[in-house]
């Protein structure tokens, strides 16, 4: 029988790093076990989150780069970048979860009559991989000195004695390799200039009659796929009778200008976002009513690249996903947030299953992760609010919602006893008559009309016991209450997608009577609370109702996003 041996190349290009052999002849038998697929994977996060190194992932590679600096107001130095850290290789341990922090940038400053040191940015780190927020740019209250950070403030005016004055040190705290450069010197009577702030690539640049003082420059990086650069320095703010040409230029990678661009305006430009550029040190008229304020720092950012054996990526927090080579379409599990317990039961996020959904290599996709709501007051006053809706969108691509859950009634108005409509129907508690539960997403419903996500609450009753409905889950309504007890949460779905059978979307079990019940509704199958416990996390399950007046309902579970790659 014929065996044909793959080699690296000829599959290489299509996203997979194969090891073993196929039979020619029935390609569906696979004649090495060790066979191995595995793609490479990159998830940028533009906020704050977490990641859990999914199984089979030993090391990665990473960019962080925190958020920049702002400028100096009045003739001030530019802000510095946000440090730069890059490498590869970095070991991490599958199954732990890794805090994953993005910096912000530097608040603006104001325009006159006050003057203002730029703020600094804020640190971004994954694991032990620190970068330090980009140095304030330079101003009258710090001796015109811009700050030291990741990269440094550019130093900006300080008084009519002449001289200059210097600008902040990079690589604060120092790392090898250098996360950044040192900011540029001001310079004071009779010219009026702020220095450039650092930059990842080079030191700002200092401030001369000549022209204004530009921001380092940043260092590209291609860890994405495609080269993009990064942490360049705020331009230096400059004055109006002595820089005909304008504020300094941001240097390369997302650094903002600085102020006075003629005709236009006298502050300092943002850095971009995302970027950790530098912002632009305000410009200066020489009437202390039209100096300019200084630009705000970019924010950081974090990208994580790894080589994943098998298909399946689990998302548990926001991300952005890059479709790697090979890759032409996807199976997806989206799962809202859970809807938040009252007395009746909070209603399961909506759940979302669909195969085969085409995607283009290459394009990034994002990916936004519903969070679960909190749990009301069961005592009465306003129903909770309904869970956070989980998002898939990109380029050419028809967004995905996952619709969070409602929230469960509680021991009030009309209005605010019934259970809220969500993905899935969060169940109603009794107030002055009968209460329904909330309405699901389902064809025809009253809520929103979409191929079903989730189905309706139960009914609280006041029949003297006053119980209250259970949340709908994904693949059931939620049970009315009955007798003294308390509703049972809607049942949840079961899928395989990970490899494994999990269920997910239940719903939370309605409250006990509260004149003689003993019995609260059981939470649905996939994640649904119990008496006032809270929904399974990233399983959008509802939070569980609470008996009247005995505390607060459970919060909702935050949803998930579950994607197989073929």
């Amino acid at each position: 029988m014929a065996t044909k041996v793959f080699s690296l190349a000829s599959l290489s290009a299509f996203g997979y790093s194969p090891t073993g052999r196929y039979n020619a002849l029935n390609p569906s038998r696979i004649i090495n076990p060790a066979w191995n697929l595995t793609k490479t994977i990159v998830l940028t996060f533009t906020s704050s989150s977490t990641w859990t190194a999914p199984t089979g992932v030993t090391s990665v590679d990473y960019l962080v780069v925190a958020g920049g600096g702002s400028g100096g107001t009045a003739y001030g130095g530019g802000g510095g970048a946000g440090g730069f850290r890059t490498g590869t290789g970095l070991a991490v341990t599958a199954g732990n979860t890794y805090t994953i922090t993005v910096g912000a940038g530097g608040a603006a400053r104001g325009a006159s009559p006050s003057y203002f040191t730029g703020d600094p940015g804020s640190a971004s780190q994954f694991s032990d991989i620190v970068s330090a927020g980009g140095g304030g740019g330079g101003a009258i209250p710090n001796n015109g000195v811009g700050l030291s950070g990741g990269s440094g403030g550019g130093g900006g005016y300080y008084s009519e004695i002449g001289g200059t004055t210097s600008g902040g040190a990079g690589n604060t705290p120092a790392t090898s390799p250098s996360q950044g450069n040192n900011g540029g010197s001001g310079v004071n009577n009779p010219f009026y200039g702020g220095g450039g702030g650092g930059g990842a690539g080079s030191s700002g640049d200092n401030y001369m009659p000549s022209g204004p003082a530009a921001g380092g420059s940043g260092i590209a990086s291609s860890i994405s796929g495609s080269s993009v650069t990064y942490a360049g320095g705020g331009g230096g703010g400059t004055y109006t009778g002595t820089s005909p040409a304008g504020g300094g230029p941001g240097g390369t990678g997302g650094g903002g200008r600085g102020g006075f661009v003629p005709g236009v305006s006298n502050a300092g430009v943002a850095g971009t976002v995302n970027t950790g550029g530098g912002g632009g040190g305000g410009g200066g008229s020489g009437q202390g009513n039209q100096n300019g304020g200084s630009g705000a720092g970019g924010s950081g950012i974090v990208i994580l690249k790894y080589t994943m054996p098998g298909s399946v990526i689990s998302f548990t927090n926001s991300a952005s996903w890059i479709c790697p080579a090979g890759v032409t379409s996807i199976d997806i599990l989206a799962v809202g947030g859970g809807g938040g317990g009252g007395r009746g039961g909070g209603g399961a996020g909506g759940l979302v299953y669909s195969t085969s959904v085409a995607v283009t290599a290459g394009n990034t996709y994002t990916i936004t992760i519903g969070s679960g709501a909190a749990g009301a007051s069961s005592a009465g006053g306003t129903r909770g609010s309904r869970g956070g809706n989980t998002t898939i969108s990109g380029t050419g691509f028809t967004t995905i919602t996952a619709v969070g859950g409602g929230s469960g009634g509680v021991h009030g108005d009309a209005t605010n006893s019934t259970g809220q409509d969500g993905g899935s129907g969060g169940g109603g508690g009794p107030y002055g008559g009968n209460r329904p539960g909330g309405a699901g997403v389902y064809p025809g419903s009253s809520f929103i009309s979409l191929t079903r996500q989730g189905y309706n609450g139960g009914a609280g009753l006041e029949n003297g016991n006053f119980p209250s409905g259970g949340g709908g889950g994904a693949g059931a309504v939620g049970a009315d209450g009955a007798g003294a007890a308390g509703g049972n949460g809607g049942n949840g779905l079961e899928y395989s997608i990970t490899g494994t059978s999990v269920t997910y979307a239940g719903g939370g079990g309605g409250a006990r009577g509260s004149s003689g019940g003993t019995t609260d509704g059981s939470g649905g199958t996939g994640g649904g609370g119990t008496d006032g416990a809270n929904g399974t996390a990233n399983l959008g399950g509802g939070g569980g109702g609470k008996l009247y007046n005995a505390g607060n309902g459970g919060n909702g579970g935050s949803g998930i996003v579950i994607l197989k790659l073929n």
